[in-house]
């Protein structure tokens, strides 16, 4: 068995993991995600009782049961690069042994939603609406650096979106995962699908000029129509690719939803979602 060694994964003095700084034993298996540490203490609420509350940096996490379940939820924070920290340490949480450091034998499945806010990229994804990241295509390159990464992608998919967009050679090569199917249909069976874009910023990456102009400023008319097979872009958030990609790799399960507080091609957007995003996450609640 492999010793993995403390450089490589460092538990705090406590026994909890570096970045989270939580126990084993205060994870659920069942786990909702979302980027602002706020909106993990507007999800527990909704809770009947809270075991514990802890905030380290972005990451807010918080466990307490809702209608007789044991959830988690967790903040964390902005950017497909913390998905990388946190997916890695959720997972040695559940399957790597604190005292010995070594994978355990029985391996423990973990359920995690995202809950995020999105721009809409397609007129059938109009402000207010909440859509299922069916399948999410990574721009933020991070999957890249690990064993398997072409396994758990549609390289057909990746080709053809390439091709037809004259993908940039200085960008990440883009990778496309799909969410766990069982999962996707429990969560969002009344919600639009589609295909969501993890961008590697916010103003730039997602087609956004401020004050700097653009390396291919048509890209996003480009995206919008792109076609592969039943598919299409239907938003653009920062989170979904990874989060899906480290699932499908480690045997969790994993979906990202997002209500719509933009519509990037019409230059609308929405700064008051509060409302739709409360109602969402009682929803993914109630179906987790």
């Amino acid at each position: 068995m492999r010793i993995i060694p403390e450089s490589e994964l460092i538990i705090n003095d406590d026994g909890s993991v570096f970045h989270l700084h939580i126990r084993p034993e205060q994870l659920s298996d069942k786990i909702i995600m979302m980027g602002d540490p706020g909106r993990v203490t507007l999800t527990a609420s909704y809770f009947d009782t809270i075991e514990f509350d802890v905030q380290s940096r972005e990451f807010h996490t918080i466990t307490g049961t809702y209608k007789g379940k044991r959830v988690t939820a967790l903040s964390h924070g902005i950017g497909p690069d913390n998905m990388d920290i946190v997916i890695t340490e959720l997972d040695a949480l559940a399957n790597v042994d604190f005292k010995t450091r070594e994978v355990k034998q029985e391996f423990k499945q973990l359920t995690m939603v995202r809950v995020g806010t999105s721009g809409g990229m397609q007129p059938h994804c109009p402000i207010g609406s909440y859509v299922v990241a069916e399948k999410s295509m990574g721009f933020d390159g991070v999957l890249n650096y690990y064993e398997g990464r072409n396994s758990v992608s549609e390289l057909d998919f990746e080709e053809a979106f390439k091709e037809y967009v004259g993908w940039n050679p200085l960008h990440c090569s883009p990778y496309i995962v799909k969410a766990d199917e069982e999962l996707v249909e429990r969560i969002g069976y009344d919600m639009i699908k589609g295909v969501t874009i993890s961008a590697i910023g916010f103003y730039g990456p997602q087609g956004r000029y401020v004050r700097m102009a653009l390396a291919d400023p048509g890209l996003n008319s480009k995206i919008e129509s792109f076609r592969f097979g039943k598919d299409v872009i239907t938003n653009y958030e920062m989170e979904s690719a990874p989060l899906a990609g480290f699932s499908r790799l480690m045997g969790h399960k994993a979906m990202t939803v997002c209500t719509i507080i933009a519509n990037r091609l019409a230059g609308e957007s929405n700064s008051n979602y509060k409302g739709s995003i409360e109602d969402l996450i009682v929803k993914v609640l109630d179906r987790i």
